[in-house]
This record gives C-alpha cells, sequence and structure tokens, in this order.
C-alpha cells in the first residue's frame, strides 16, 4: 500500500470545514482558520475554486489533487468529487466528511508514486513538462519525482502524427433500401437475442426514406419522426444510415443539439462501425465548430511565453493532454471539463480559434492541426457526428461544396429552429466590431499574443501584388473607424471616438431611456424596438454606414486580387502558400458578408418619418447586454422572423434526404393523438416546396406505474423563503436524486443559498450552476456519480441531461416556464395571431415543449422511476397535454407532496432490500 503524502490536507463543504495534520489526525474547523492556515502553507485541496468559494475566499491557494490528476492522468476522466477520485485511483472511497482530508493524503501518494512506477503509461513527455512547470513555480513541481529520460524527449510539436491529403471521394452510388436488409441490419445493432422492439423496427424502416435517390432538384426527401423515451431511436436510424453508407460509399451526418448526445452517438456508434477500417481511416468522426479544438499554433505561443503566471501553467497542462488526446477536442473531449475552471476565466478559449483567425497553411503546425484533421477525415466517414450550428454554418459558408452534408439526421429535431435562429442572427454590437478590427489591424499595441493583422498575415502577396498592398493599406485605414479597447467606459463617459462608438452610445442611450422592463434595477440586460428612433441616433446610423461601407469596398477589392493571384499564381507561391491564401479569401469572404449585414441593417433603422421601415421577414431591436448589473456590450440585433427561411436555402436544398427526429417533436391532442401542423411549419419543408413523411412511435414506457405529476397548490409565486423551503424539503424527502429546474438565475442563486448548508448537514449535496464554479457536462457528472446529490439549473440542464437510474428520482420546476417576453417573442407571437389557436397557442406550443423536455428527464429506462413537481398553484389544465398520456396527476398542497415523495422513496427502498411494503408493515 503507498503511504499518503504527509501534508495537511482541508476539505470544505456546506456541512462544514475538516483539516487534517500531516501526522493524520483530522479536526473540524472555523473558515476563518482554515483561510488562514491555507495562506501559511500549501494545502492538500480537491478542486481549489469550489473550496474558496465554500469559504467565501477567492484567492484560496494550494495543492490541488485535480491539477496533479490532470499532470498524471492526461486525457482520462475523472469525476471531481473526493468519491469519484477515489474511484479513479482505486481507492476506498470516504463515508463522510471529515473522512476525505485524509483521501486527499492517500490520493496525492498514489498519484505522485505513479510518476515513479515503470509501466506509466503517460511517462512520454512528463519530464520535459515538469522542467517547465517547475521554472513556473507550480506548487506540486517539487513535490513529483520523474527519472530523467536517457534520451532527450521530443518537443511535442514533432510528436504529434501528421495527416495526409487523399484523393477526392466519389459521388454516393444510388441505390435503394429493403425492408428486409434494415430489419437485419437492426438485429445486428441491437444483438441477437434482445428484445425485439416493434416501434423501433417500424421506425428504421420509416428512416429509410431519407435515403432513397432524389427525383427533383433542392427538392429532398423529409421525414419528420418522433420517437418516444425508450424505442431506441439511436440505433433505429443507425440501422438504414450504416447500411446506405455501406452500399452507397456516401457519408451521413448526424447532428444533435446537445454534446451528451454526441457522446452517446460515438458510443453506440461502436456496434455498426469499428473503431479504424483496414487502411486506419476511422469510419465514424465528430466534428465540430473550429473554437472547439486546440489551436496549436495559440499553445506554442502560450507557451512561449503569451501566457503568464496561472495560465501558463495551464498551457502546460494542455500541452501534456494534447500529446495523448484523441482528437484535440477541448470542449465535451477528453479534455477534463473542470480543468479550465480551475484557472483564470476563458484561458481555455484563449487557446482554440475562437475569433476565425487561422492562418491554415501558413501555420508551421498546418500538417498536424487537429481541425484540419477532423475536417479531411469527415470527407472519408461513413458517419459525421455533429451539431446542429455546424451542419448549417457548414452548408452556408463550407469551403468545398462538394463535401457539404447531403444526408442528414438532425437528432434533438425540436431545437433545429432555435439553432437556425441563432446561426442567421445578425448583431452589429461592439463586442463584434472590435473583434473584427483585430482581424484586420492585428492586436493593439502593448497586447500579447500571436495575432497578425491582415498585412502580416498576406505581406508576401502585398509585395508581389501592388492593387492588393493598396487594397490592404485602404482596409486597414479604414478599419481605424471600429471601436478600440475601452470602448465600454468611453461610452459611459459620453466620449465615444468614431463612428460606430458613436452609434454606440445613442443605440445605449436609447435603451435606457425606452426601458419599461424593470431589467436596470434587476441588473438584467435591457432592450427596445428599432422604431420610431429620433433623429441623432439617425444620423449616426449614416455615418456609420458610411464607415462600414469604406472598409468593405478595400476587403472586396483584396478579395478580388486574391482570387488573381490564385489564377496565375507565381513561381514562388507553393501549395501551402496556396492553401494560406485560400483560406484567406474564405476568411474575407464571410467578414465581408458580415459587414454586408451591418449595412443592412443601419439603412433600415430610418425609414420614413422616423417609422421602422424593416422588411416583415425581419426583427430589429436595439440592445445593452448586461449580467448582474455589469454592461459587457451594446448592440442593434436583427433575427429572420422565420429562420427557417434561411435553413432551408442553405441546408434543406443542397440536400437529398433530411430527417428531424426526437421524443418530443409534436403537439398532442387531448386524446394523446400527434399534431403535425406546427413541426411541419418549423421545419422549413414548406420553404423547397415538400411536403415530408411524418412518423409517430409512442414510449413503451408504462408511465402510469413509472411517473406521476405533482402540482403544488399553495407555493406563492415570489415568495422565496417559501420556495426555498419547498425545495428543501422535497430534497431531504427524496433523499437527494432531485434535479431542480428554475427560469431565473437570481431565484436560483436565492435558493442555493438558503438550503445548501442544511441539506448538506444531513448528508445531501447541493450543486447548482451559475453559483459553483464548475461547468455544466461537470456539474452533471458529479450528479450522476452520486444518489444522494441534488442540482440546480436552468435551460441547460432542461434538455441536456441523460442520468438515467437512482440518481434522478425527482424532478422539480420552480414554475410554468412561461416564453420571456423580448421584442423578438412579441414578433413571432403577433406573427402567429392570425394562426389556428392564435397567439396563445403559439406560446403554449414553447412552454409544452419545455414541459415535455423538463418531464423527459425523469424516466430514460424501463426501470426508472419518479416525480414530477410543479410548484405552481395555478397550474393551467390545457398545458397538461406536454406529459405522456396516462401519467397520473395530482393537484396538492406542499405537504401532501412531501409526504407522496417520501412514500415513494420508502417503497422504493424496501423493494431494493428484497422485502415488499407489506412485509414492512
Amino acid at each position: 500500500m503507498t503511504a499518503p503524502l504527509p501534508l495537511s490536507a482541508l476539505h470544505a463543504s456546506h456541512a462544514g470545514t475538516w483539516l487534517c495534520d500531516p501526522d493524520g489526525s483530522v479536526r473540524e474547523v472555523a473558515k476563518g482558520e482554515a483561510v488562514t492556515s491555507a495562506a501559511d502553507t500549501p494545502l492538500l485541496m480537491l478542486n481549489a475554486p469550489l473550496v474558496a468559494t465554500r469559504l467565501g475566499y477567492p484567492d484560496l491557494s494550494g495543492l490541488d489533487l485535480l491539477e496533479l490528476f490532470a499532470f498524471v492522468y492526461p486525457a482520462r476522466f475523472c469525476v471531481p468529487t473526493p468519491k469519484g477520485l477515489a474511484e479513479a485511483l482505486g481507492i476506498t472511497p470516504p463515508q463522510a466528511d471529515g473522512d476525505v482530508p485524509a483521501l486527499l493524503q492517500r490520493a496525492a501518494g498514489e498519484l505522485l508514486a505513479r510518476c515513479e512506477a515503470d509501466d506509466w503509461a503517460e511517462r512520454e513527455g512528463a519530464w520535459s513538462s515538469l522542467q517547465s512547470l517547475a521554472r513556473l513555480r507550480w506548487p506540486w513541481a517539487q513535490r513529483i519525482a520523474i527519472r530523467k529520460p536517457e534520451r532527450a524527449e521530443k518537443w511535442l510539436f514533432s510528436r504529434l502524427p501528421q495527416w495526409e491529403e487523399a484523393a477526392d471521394r466519389p459521388q454516393p452510388r444510388q441505390v435503394t433500401l429493403e425492408g428486409d436488409a434494415i430489419a437485419a441490419q437492426l438485429d445486428t445493432l441491437t444483438g441477437h437475442g434482445s428484445e425485439r422492439r416493434e416501434g423501433q423496427r417500424d421506425y428504421a424502416r420509416v428512416a429509410s426514406h431519407v435515403f432513397a435517390p432524389r427525383t427533383r432538384r433542392d427538392a429532398p426527401h423529409m421525414l419528420l419522426a418522433q420517437a418516444g423515451t425508450g424505442i431506441g431511436k439511436t440505433l433505429g436510424y443507425l440501422a438504414p444510415a450504416s447500411l446506405w453508407a455501406k452500399e452507397s460509399g456516401g457519408t451521413v451526418w448526424v447532428s444533435t443539439y446537445t454534446r451528451n448526445l454526441q457522446r452517446q452517438l460515438r458510443s453506440e456508434s461502436a456496434r455498426a462501425w469499428p473503431e479504424q477500417r483496414t487502411d486506419g481511416t476511422p469510419p465514424v468522426v465528430v466534428r465540430k465548430g473550429r473554437e472547439n479544438y486546440l489551436c496549436l499554433l495559440n499553445l506554442e505561443d502560450a507557451l512561449q511565453g503569451g501566457f503568464g503566471g496561472r495560465p501558463a501553467i495551464l498551457a502546460q497542462l494542455v500541452a501534456r493532454w494534447a500529446a495523448y488526446t484523441r482528437d484535440g477536442d477541448m470542449i465535451g473531449g477528453d479534455l477534463p471539463g473542470w480543468l479550465g475552471t480551475l484557472f483564470r476565466r476563458r484561458a481555455i478559449a484563449s487557446l482554440t480559434d475562437r475569433r476565425g483567425e487561422c492562418v491554415y497553411a501558413g501555420c508551421p503546425h498546418y500538417r498536424k492541426c487537429f481541425i484540419e484533421r477532423a475536417a479531411r477525415q469527415s470527407v472519408d466517414a461513413d458517419l459525421v457526428i455533429a451539431n446542429h450550428a455546424l451542419v448549417m454554418v457548414n452548408a452556408a459558408r463550407g469551403r468545398d461544396a462538394a463535401n457539404r452534408p447531403s444526408r442528414v439526421i438532425f437528432d434533438e429535431g425540436h431545437h433545429v429552429f432555435d439553432a437556425a435562429d441563432s446561426t442567421f442572427a445578425a448583431a452589429l454590437s461592439g463586442g463584434e466590431a472590435i473583434e473584427l478590427k483585430r482581424w484586420i489591424l492585428g492586436p493593439e499595441r502593448g497586447s500579447k499574443g500571436r495575432r497578425r493583422g491582415l498585412a502580416a498575415r498576406l505581406a508576401d502577396i502585398a509585395s508581389y501584388d501592388e492593387a492588393g498592398g493598396n487594397a490592404i493599406d485602404a482596409a486597414s485605414e479604414a478599419a481605424e473607424a471600429l471601436p478600440a479597447s475601452g470602448w465600454l467606459g468611453r461610452l459611459a463617459e459620453g466620449a465615444a471616438s468614431g463612428p460606430i462608438e458613436a452609434l454606440l452610445a445613442a443605440v445605449r442611450a436609447t435603451t435606457y431611456a425606452r426601458d419599461e422592463s424593470g431589467g436596470v434595477e434587476a441588473g438584467y440586460g435591457i432592450e427596445t424596438e428599432a422604431a420610431s428612433l429620433d433623429g441623432a441616433l439617425i444620423e449616426q446610423a449614416g455615418h456609420a454606414a458610411d464607415a462600414l461601407a469604406a472598409l468593405r469596398k478595400p476587403l472586396l477589392k483584396l478579395a478580388g486580387r486574391l482570387e488573381a493571384v490564385m489564377e496565375d499564381a507565381p513561381d514562388w507561391l507553393d501549395a501551402q502558400g496556396r492553401a494560406r491564401v485560400d483560406g484567406a479569401r474564405h476568411s474575407l469572404g464571410w467578414r465581408i458578408d458580415l459587414i454586408a449585414a451591418w449595412e443592412a441593417m443601419l439603412d433600415r433603422l430610418g425609414g420614413v418619418d422616423g417609422d421602422n421601415l424593416a422588411e416583415p421577414q425581419f426583427v430589429d431591436w436595439l440592445a445593452v447586454e448586461r449580467s448582474d448589473a455589469r454592461e459587457f456590450d451594446v448592440a442593434i440585433h436583427r433575427r429572420w422572423l422565420d429562420p427557417m427561411k434561411p435553413f432551408a436555402a442553405t441546408v434543406l436544398e443542397g440536400a437529398h434526404g433530411v430527417m428531424l427526429t426526437s421524443a418530443t417533436l409534436t403537439e398532442r391532442d387531448r386524446d394523446g393523438e400527434p399534431q403535425w401542423d406546427s413541426a411541419i411549419a418549423r421545419s422549413g419543408a414548406e420553404h423547397v416546396g415538400v411536403r415530408p413523411e411524418t412518423f409517430a412511435a409512442p414510449s413503451p414506457f408504462d408511465y402510469a406505474n413509472l411517473a406521476e405529476i405533482l402540482v403544488v397548490t399553495d407555493i406563492r409565486r415570489g415568495d422565496i423563503p417559501a420556495l426555498a423551503g419547498a425545495y428543501a424539503r422535497l430534497i431531504e424527502a427524496a433523499g437527494g436524486g432531485v434535479l431542480g429546474l428554475f427560469t431565473a438565475i437570481r431565484r436560483l442563486r436565492a435558493v442555493h443559498g438558503r438550503i445548501a448548508d442544511r441539506l448538506a448537514r444531513a448528508g445531501l449535496p447541493l450543486y447548482a450552476q451559475h453559483v459553483d464554479p464548475i461547468d455544466t457536462g461537470t456539474l452533471t457528472d458529479i450528479f450522476r456519480d452520486d444518489p444522494r446529490a441534488s442540482l440546480l439549473g436552468t435551460d441547460a440542464l432542461r434538455d441536456g441531461v441523460d442520468v438515467p437510474g437512482d440518481s434522478l428520482r425527482c424532478v422539480v420546476m420552480e414554475q410554468v416556464p412561461w416564453p420571456r417576453p423580448t421584442i423578438l417573442h412579441r414578433a413571432r407571437r403577433l406573427a402567429a395571431a392570425e394562426a389556428e389557436g392564435g397567439a396563445q397557442a403559439h406560446d403554449d406550443r414553447i412552454i409544452r415543449a419545455r414541459l415535455a423536455q423538463a418531464f423527459g428527464r425523469l424516466v430514460r429506462r424501463a426501470d426508472d422511476r419518479g416525480q414530477f413537481v410543479m410548484l405552481s398553484p395555478a397550474f393551467p389544465s390545457r398545458l397538461l397535454s406536454a406529459f405522456p398520456p396516462g401519467t397520473p396527476v395530482t393537484r396538492c398542497t406542499l405537504d401532501e407532496a412531501i409526504a407522496r415523495v417520501a412514500e415513494r422513496e420508502i417503497n422504493k427502498n424496501q423493494l431494493s432490500d428484497g422485502t415488499t411494503p407489506a412485509a414492512h408493515a
């Protein structure tokens, strides 16, 4: 047995604080003593930012076991809790909070001993990394002993494998899938001898519709398929998809809305495809936006001085991970989600390409780039797992039209409308404008980093082509009109500089003057219509539009000159240089489109007699973006009234087959039958003149016995003490396992602050979004790992949590999830007023969809059981159709609801020990 590390260890929870001395003696201490001890000498702790939050001392630091774990086991999973760390290291988990400090000493000893073991799988590169971390004064560096390798270790960037160019893939063969073949493939995927589910077989058969040969240009085969929870829709569509890919030689894209489903799909796809083909290429590839992947050039810059202090330590740990990662995915991949939260905010983001400034072949690491490797692998893949936004962006701005998605399955299809709404939106904001300026001019004076302006990135082209060089100079001069650092402060002081800042100042003043939402006092963002604007703002909009036009024209000219250079390339422009120029053309193109969209917005602000004449298909408004009463941006927004129109033009018209599927795709009537009109309207099918096929398979689960809905009638809306008390009592009655869903962050924080300590003393840990310094994915992992834990959250947890089993047995919603009364929502509600059911039906569809998604978290498999509690005394009966038919609904007081929750928990425990409730009675 490895000896514990003889250092003091600290653990803090909502139940108290415990300190363990080097000799192993543990005592409970006050927060002040814990902070003093940590200031005197480095203490062992787990997740220092979380401990700091619990102690109320943000500057707390120490020897964080998570940092050590990330060094020793890069690209390995670990739930960042004492129990999770113990299980990852094969140590007996602690039984109580007081046992945790001793566990930390034991875990530290295990990890340090691993560094000295001969069979340490992650030894390569560790010694060199440790030397760099020692120079950065990483607290663990002096504790780690690693044998110096006999030969110098290769630098990370020389160890990474290179991708190879491949011939273009031919277009897929036209094939028709037979029903018997699909059924046989489904049997193979589910496993011979597995339970035969007729709903799944029917679903797989109808899913083959989208793989049939297309009969008309710009008119894809479309299918809307609703599959209730438990049908097995993933394997249901993978059966025909894998069969079609094999027979046609084509690529199927499966698009999701949440990262959790992407992980599930990667796992399920292993039933249909091997990890690698015989030639070493992967048949299944996960694709995400560029901002998700590690940028090797950014990492190199960070390692060579671009980062300082704690972020520099993060860069070294990320470099360790980069050597072992499967695909370089930093957001939802095999980089631990908790790693970035241990360091300065946005440090992880700084290592990705969030600003679209990639230099492509101009990068020395281009042939090893994770992003480029994923893009090339997806061209030759049988299955590409992506997300809705990437599919839309790839269809709209893809660099290679021949490789755009042509057979697409949108899982979580109820979110396609929302994804399109965000993807095809436009916003002229200070934040966006300053990023454009930095892309053109490079970083401001005194800024660190590798960022370079157009002149630096295209210096060779500028010196070779005089017209191109002149265009770069003109664009650089025009870009000076865009905002510069400190613009928000200048707006607040009335000292705007330049035409864009002057416009944003007028937007800010108008928005504050007109606001009637109460958002200023509440600390939220505020907005107002872009209508009946005064002359001063319209005049500023004109000046800003002129400045943008002056910028767009030289960029257009530069794009033309780059194209000319590509057509008649000089001898010195090799293949790598051509790729760099082609990348610059691509980046120029979408920035020119962005500026044109901004100009169009400004041109419509004035109208006639000060009235807004924006086209009926758009909704425009002014906004001041705020969080916790702090301004962070000012913007003019434009959204499509129906975002499925651009979705149809970019995605549907170019596709041959498109399927939208979900467990909550449609409305249901009073008899529980699906109503398709709204789903069809929100699919974009009407914009390409297609009437989609529809299919619905109800869930096989017996909801009448698995779940119940309790509508609590005696919690008054707005009564925070009563709301907090209700949550605490429900969590205690359930013994944990509660997912609490809120419609407002402020109420979530207020409830958490009132009940977390009380629950912790009862051995019921409580975690919360927007409170704990932990990313949402990691919070879900923690919740899933501990059946006595509960989790509070907002929209992301309502839609993206998959926690089957005992860890989630009760869902509590604090109120009906009414749509926020924004200007955009009002415009769409008004547009829906002419349709059947009117504006109220429009709102009800949104609410029912949210309720259905929230309820869907509760029962994920046939042996799940639980209760859905709605803390709303005036819950409208018309919304009950959101829930599966047959689910019992009871309106009751809080006391009655607590008794029912406690009774179900008692019965569950009795059944789990092999007895019956009657026997215990």
